[in-house]
């Protein structure tokens, strides 16, 4: 029964590979019209990051709550970042193809993508992560991006070792490359930089876990101000939930005493 029994870590480990691989078909195929692939990003990151953190749930049925949860901030923020994007390429092309001092320019365009691939790479998971406004949740990743500056520079390697691999690797090595993107690749990477996320990144504007036991009064008064600690722009949008149900616990339990 050994490495087939379920509860072997050798089942665990195939069970988590087979769901990797049905999320990264289910993003390839969901993708196909394009516009909705930052949709698919936050699902697969809202997926990946309960993975990270050992929470049990069903891929197919996280992935699509996420999915319809979050289209229309996703399609938006998407929208945004790809005419930006094909805006900064198309730049980046005709100053490559100038003569003279305008040559130059090529330089601030090579920083615009970098700082383009900074935010890109944070927007969907905080977006998968955290309830917000689509103009706060795009700021919040530039600044989150900045301050994580070391792990931000890693991600963005991990982002773009497949691509650099099918550029610039034998065509034996990019054929392997490419069945792997196919069937694993965009969810192994997402998983890969989820877990930056979870224990690098986003413990510093989330409430630390208490483990002693604190009264009710207590325990909404730490969360509150943790939230408050971590960053204030998360906070701007009045209709969050989590603050709100907050709130009226502490007020509650004033109110009992």
């Amino acid at each position: 029964m050994g490495i087939f029994n379920p509860d072997s870590k050798f089942s665990q480990i195939m069970s988590r590979v087979f769901d990797l691989m049905i999320m990264n078909l289910i993003f390839i195929f969901t993708s196909i019209p394009i516009v909705t692939i930052g949709v698919n990003y936050t699902a697969m990151y809202y997926v990946t990051l309960k993975m990270v953190k050992n929470e049990e749930s069903y891929v197919w049925k996280s992935y699509w709550k996420s999915w319809r949860q979050n289209f229309k901030q996703a399609l938006g923020i998407w929208m945004i970042f790809l005419l930006l994007g094909i805006f900064l390429v198309m730049d980046l092309y005709l100053v490559n193809h100038m003569t003279g001092p305008a040559t130059y320019l090529r330089y601030v365009f090579f920083v615009l993508l970098f700082i383009y691939g900074m935010v890109l790479t944070y927007v969907f998971p905080v977006l998968s992560r955290f309830d917000n406004t689509v103009r706060n949740t795009i700021k919040n990743s530039l600044l989150m991006s900045i301050r994580h500056l070391p792990w931000t520079i890693v991600m963005l390697a991990i982002n773009l070792l497949p691509l650099i691999i099918l550029i610039f690797a034998p065509a034996s090595v990019a054929s392997i490359t490419s069945f792997a993107m196919i069937f694993l690749g965009v969810a192994v990477v997402a998983l890969a930089n989820s877990w930056f996320f979870v224990n690098k990144i986003f413990p510093y504007y989330m409430p630390a876990e208490e483990e002693e036991e604190l009264s009710e009064l207590e325990e909404s008064s730490r969360v509150l101000e943790a939230m408050d600690q971590a960053n204030p722009d998360f906070l701007e949008n009045s209709g969050n939930p989590a603050k709100d149900a907050i709130e009226d616990t502490a007020a509650d339990v004033d109110s009992e005493v």
